[in-house]
């Protein structure tokens, strides 16, 4: 391959690297990269009753543990994966890395508020990088369509199955020992992937995009997606029709409009517009948007059932969700590379997406008096059934028909899809689950039939949108197998 066993890096190449053993060493080390942010998202949310009571949080203020690092994450996809085109995208890997790890240590070394929440927005923006820039170096590495299925399949698995995993890992963590080692674990992660990835990933694999970085752009829309995250994840608490939220998603939309003027006239652009116009790039992220929507809900508001309705403790949630996850490694890891390459991107999409429609219409009818067996199981099989087939295509159709010099924003803007229809989806629904249950309690409804309910109408607005989305993809999508990267220019 091409770029893998040259050495424009400089030094010779090992014969490891020059192997196709090294491609996918080099492929399990960016993913273990990538799986050390996915698990943050979800390991901080196990151990937050115990930030609260060891730094003195209020309720109020406790959300910005979690917020802080989610408006970077957000807000800076798109630069992240840019920057990676223009100045490398292992430099970059490796520098946001270095961010996440750093930060990492200041959060759990951390004896006030202040400092957690400032160590947590440099994680967000070290994660963001890291994820925006692995997806490109994935994609580059692998230009052959089979291989390249087959890694995005691995990639897809850690991304799906990671957060379970947090919530499993945050839990034993915060009960051994204590809320800092959430946040230590990831030193010695960090320092191991730092190594083997100056080991095993060659340097500039393939030309970065051409030109300088589109600095109006950049900071329209970075500073759109923040007022946009802001606004949502502080919706339900400030009011939705509220003249703070109001006011920050107007602000976000005059940001938009004027991103995509600035877009239209920009010699060098952050963001090409036309490859927004791409049909295959645009479904794809649309069906990103809804499919994130209704995945992170089920995710929060199905731990919720089981913790609050059916009274699982933190580690029994967190073991609840190892069968789809093991669902979804069987498929990721292998059978849906197989099912793309057979039948083209979009017939795995719409048949995963419908197993996920229909797991979350089986979580809209679990009783409060559920049982694991019969409420819990079924639903979470089709869910990590749906998943496991409908990651990896989804991922294809998004960086598919991209230029080389291109993949890293194609990345951010996927990253970013997901992460804001997942936050959206999430505080809409929330907002809805938890006006049903007040409703009810209002007119002296027990809590646990209350809150049953509640998540019943989230759930059923979740399989509604992944329904949407299984009917975008079908609708619209190419069906064509993806191709190989075009050859890099020299």
């Amino acid at each position: 391959m091409e770029g893998w066993s040259s050495s424009r890096s400089g030094v010779h190449p090992s014969k490891l690297r020059s192997s196709e053993e090294g491609r996918w060493l080099a492929l399990a080390t960016l993913c273990l990269g990538v799986l050390m942010i996915v698990l943050d998202t979800t390991i901080v949310n196990v151990a937050l009753p115990s930030i609260r009571n060891d730094l003195d949080f209020t309720q109020t203020s406790l959300v910005w543990v979690v917020n802080a690092y989610m408006l970077t994450f957000s807000g800076f996809l798109l630069l992240g994966g840019r920057l990676g085109d223009l100045y490398g995208h292992r430099r970059l890997f490796l520098l946001g890395l270095v961010g996440f790890t750093l930060a990492s240590l200041a959060c759990g070394l951390a004896q006030s508020q202040a400092m957690l929440v400032a160590a947590r927005a440099v994680q967000g923006l070290g994660g963001a990088i890291v994820s925006a820039i692995s997806l490109s170096l994935i994609m580059d590495l692998f230009p052959e369509p089979q291989d390249r299925a087959r890694a995005m399949g691995v990639y897809g698995f850690v991304c799906a199955g990671g957060g379970s995993i947090g919530v499993v890992l945050g839990g034993i963590l915060t009960e051994l020992l204590s809320w800092h080692w959430i946040f230590l674990v990831n030193i010695p992660i960090g320092v191991g992937v730092f190594a083997l990835c100056r080991m095993l990933v060659p340097r500039d694999v393939l030309a970065h995009a051409a030109g300088r970085l589109d600095v109006p752009g950049a900071a329209s829309i970075t500073a759109c997606l923040m007022m946009a995250v802001y606004a949502i994840v502080n919706g339900n608490d400030a009011g939705w029709m509220s003249l703070q939220t109001l006011g920050m998603l107007g602000g976000a939309a005059v940001l938009l409009v004027a991103f995509i003027v600035i877009e239209s006239h920009a010699q060098a652009p952050l963001v090409p517009l036309g490859m927004l116009r791409t049909r295959n790039i645009a479904t794809a992220n649309v069906v990103g948007v809804l499919w994130a929507a209704a995945m992170f809900a089920w995710f929060f508001l199905s731990a919720l059932y089981m913790q609050l309705v059916l009274h699982f403790s933190a580690l029994q949630v967190g073991l609840a969700f190892l069968p789809a996850n093991l669902i979804m490694a069987v498929f990721s890891l292998g059978l849906s590379a197989k099912l793309v390459m057979r039948f083209g991107i979009r017939r795995p999409l719409v048949f995963g997406l419908a197993c996920a429609t229909l797991g979350l219409a089986l979580f809209s009818m679990a009783p409060a008096q559920g049982t694991f067996l019969a409420n819990i199981l079924p639903g979470m099989l089709l869910l990590g059934l749906g998943g496991g087939i409908a990651f990896n295509p989804v991922l294809l159709a998004a960086m598919s028909d991209v230029a080389p010099s291109d993949s890293g924003l194609a990345s951010g803007i996927v990253n970013t899809s997901f992460m804001m229809g997942g936050s959206l989806g999430l505080a809409v629904l929330a907002s809805l689950a938890s006006a049903q249950t007040g409703a009810l309690q209002s007119v002296g409804s027990g809590s646990e039939a209350a809150l049953t309910s509640g998540y019943h109408i989230a759930f059923v607005y979740g399989a509604c949108s992944a329904a949407l989305a299984s009917l975008l993809a079908g609708l619209l999508l190419n069906a064509s197998v993806p191709q190989a990267a075009p050859p890099a220019a020299h």
